[in-house]
């Protein structure tokens, strides 16, 4: 697994939502998805507007990110928590991303890109190219993200 870093940034193509946090941040997924919790859109809505935003503060240290997992242990479910995501890899592009991306009549991320990119970026694109997405912010990511 790549270094821990602090991500509690939002992206441009999430603007619509991420002043207020009414949806979950990439970057809150991110965190949850690497302490193995699963958060309802409806249980983060129920979360003052201040815990959510400590929430997206929240350090991506594991020993933090423990801490997280038994903060948000009345309101969410347990997953499976993998250290060799997709996202995590910067030797090969997701075969996910470039279909996605096939679909929308989008350029899939050369290696190189895909390398410069950080983990928080990967994670987006690849979590925005799941099979059964709509893909709607997909686009406006790779136009964020890839192009920059």
């Amino acid at each position: 697994m790549s270094k821990a870093l602090i991500h509690c940034r939002t992206f441009y193509f999430e603007a619509d939502f991420a002043t207020s946090l009414r949806c979950i941040p990439m970057a809150v997924r991110r965190k949850l998805d690497l302490c193995g919790c699963k958060v309802k859109l409806k249980h983060w809505l129920e979360l003052s507007e201040c815990d959510r935003k400590e929430i997206l503060m929240w350090s991506d240290y594991p020993e933090e990110l423990e801490k997280l997992a038994q903060r948000l242990a009345n309101c969410s479910s347990t997953m499976m928590i993998n250290d060799q995501e997709s996202w995590q890899n910067t030797d090969q592009i997701p075969k996910d991303l470039s279909c996605s991306c096939n679909e929308i009549g989008e350029q899939t991320p050369s290696l190189e890109q895909w390398k410069a990119l950080d983990e928080l970026e990967r994670f987006a694109l690849v979590k925005l190219s799941h099979p059964g997405h709509e893909h709607r912010n997909l686009a406006n990511a790779l136009k964020e993200l890839v192009t920059k």
